[in-house]
């Protein structure tokens, strides 16, 4: 019985591949597509091929002839600015350039913020992300300073648990019960680890103050990709800042890209008498970019460079101008500053402006004014300065400063205004990362709508074209690996 049905089963199997390669041979050696097998009443509405397209090309099917295998006639794919328009994405290219208003800017917007946020994560990673999300919300709205101020509430950042890795794998010699232990002898475990030399089996870290780690985090975001190797030297507290999305503001340019305005460092000088320069690494390959002032070496300039010079052979030659340039002349925001205060009283004390802020707004769910008033609005400014408290808000920072005369409950006398950006919010608690962006979002119009836009002709100086000083302390700036 088996017999019979297993050969009627390869009958039938045998007389459906004559069948296939019979209707192969009526296709003309090409094997049928879905149209061939449809209904007498569904070819008539087969689409006609129109007398003005190109007749389709032969191959080696309609020669009788097979291809061998991997010598299949390739279709040329067309390129993607074809295919999308510009770009390689469907609807449109990434923007390329950064938006540029090509309208003088004045006015400076500054924001400061306590360092405490940091403490609040629980992980190295998860502090990296939060100082990330910072820093992109004040690229993003255009923010020329970030002060980061000491609120005296932070809590101590130097767990053990969140900065020592332990290698739990047993059989180590210094792998041992902590049931078996007596009081004090994990104490004087560690110190006799400090004094051998000896990590016994945990990845130390280099501690910092969360102001401190805030501050040189904001630092690295802002400094431009191919500057970072000759500011920042390795440091615990930038472990994880690769694993952040860039900035990607205009003063961040790529290689190719021909910018009015870049940032360098000084590499030597070159040159002597009336004709002596200095040669800057402005992120241009193999192009170094000589400018008409003697800097010393591993100093941080803005250099202006005609576009035109991008295409001749050689140095480029280029004009050292101040940071503050590219807003003043066309509007193009060229990144921020960072600056350490060491108590919210020193933010306002210590303005870099000589004009200090004239505008001080703080920020907090117990605002007198709400940004839904319909009579909400600015009053005119040069200077503005918004401040965002940590977790406790603004009144706890106030009222933990000793140095001040006015308590927490009066912390509304410090600003002309004291508003509420989030009324009826749905959580009890606004992040201060997230009340950054909610807050800079709504002041957005009324910022650009009443300033003061007055011209005042700067001298450029030499101390004008360095890092500060509290910006030196932290990224301890040096260009060996360049000069190197």
């Amino acid at each position: 019985m088996n017999d019979k049905t297993d050969a009627a089963r390869k009958e039938r199997k045998e007389e459906a591949k004559r069948a296939k390669r019979k209707r192969i041979e009526e296709a003309g050696g090409v094997r049928p597509r879905k149209e061939n097998h449809l209904s007498p009443e569904d070819e008539s509405q087969k689409a006609v091929p129109s007398p003005h397209s190109e007749p389709p090309k032969r191959t080696g099917f309609d020669k009788g002839i097979k291809p061998k295998r991997g010598q299949h006639q390739k279709t040329k794919r067309r390129p993607a600015i074809e295919r999308y328009g510009s770009g390689r994405h469907r609807f449109g290219g990434v923007m390329e350039y950064v938006p540029c208003p090509n309208k003088s800017r004045y006015h400076t917007v500054s924001m400061a913020v306590p360092g405490s946020v940091v403490s609040n994560a629980q992980t190295r990673e998860l502090r990296t992300q939060l100082v990330g999300q910072i820093a992109r919300a004040a690229a993003i709205y255009h923010i020329d300073e970030i002060i980061v101020f000491d609120d005296l509430l932070s809590s101590n950042m130097n767990d053990r648990r969140s900065y020592y890795r332990r290698d739990n794998r047993p059989n180590r010699p210094d792998h041992f019960n902590k049931g078996d232990q007596k009081e004090g002898d994990d104490d004087n475990h560690e110190k006799k680890e400090r004094q051998n030399g000896d990590d016994g089996g945990r990845e130390r870290y280099q501690r910092s103050d969360p102001h401190t780690f805030m501050a040189r985090v904001l630092q690295y975001l802002d400094c431009p990709q191919y500057l970072r190797r000759a500011f920042f030297p390795m440091h615990n507290d930038l472990q994880f800042a690769g694993l952040l999305p860039p900035l990607d503001a205009p003063h961040h340019v790529r290689a190719g890209e021909k910018s009015k305005y870049r940032e360098g460092v000084v590499l030597d000088n070159v040159g002597n008498g009336p004709d002596a320069g200095s040669l800057v690494n402005c992120g241009i390959r193999s192009r170094p970019v000589e400018i008409d002032r003697v800097l010393a070496p591993g100093v941080r300039c803005t250099v202006q460079i005609d576009t035109k010079a991008y295409n001749g052979p050689g140095k480029i030659r280029g004009t050292v101008v101040s940071p503050t340039t590219p807003r003043e002349e066309d509007g193009t925001y060229w990144g921020f500053t960072t600056r350490l205060a060491p108590s919210i009283k020193a933010v306002f004390d210590e303005c870099p402006y000589e004009e200090g802020y004239d505008l001080k707004v703080g920020t907090s769910e117990r605002g007198d004014v709400t940004v839904d008033d319909k009579k909400f609005s600015f009053p005119q400014f040069k200077h503005l300065l918004i401040v965002f408290g940590g977790v406790a808000g603004i009144e706890e920072c106030i009222d933990a400063d000793e140095t001040m005369t006015l308590s927490g409950k009066e912390a509304r006398k410090l600003f002309n205004l004291w508003v509420n950006t989030c009324p009826f919010q749905g959580s009890r608690t606004i992040r201060t990362e997230e009340a950054v962006l909610i807050s800079l979002a709504r002041f957005r119009p009324y910022i650009s709508k009443n300033t003061i836009e007055s011209k005042q002709p700067k001298v450029v100086k030499d101390e004008d074209l360095q890092f500060s000083d509290a910006d030196d302390n932290l990224s301890e700036e040096s260009s060996s690996e360049e000069e190197g």
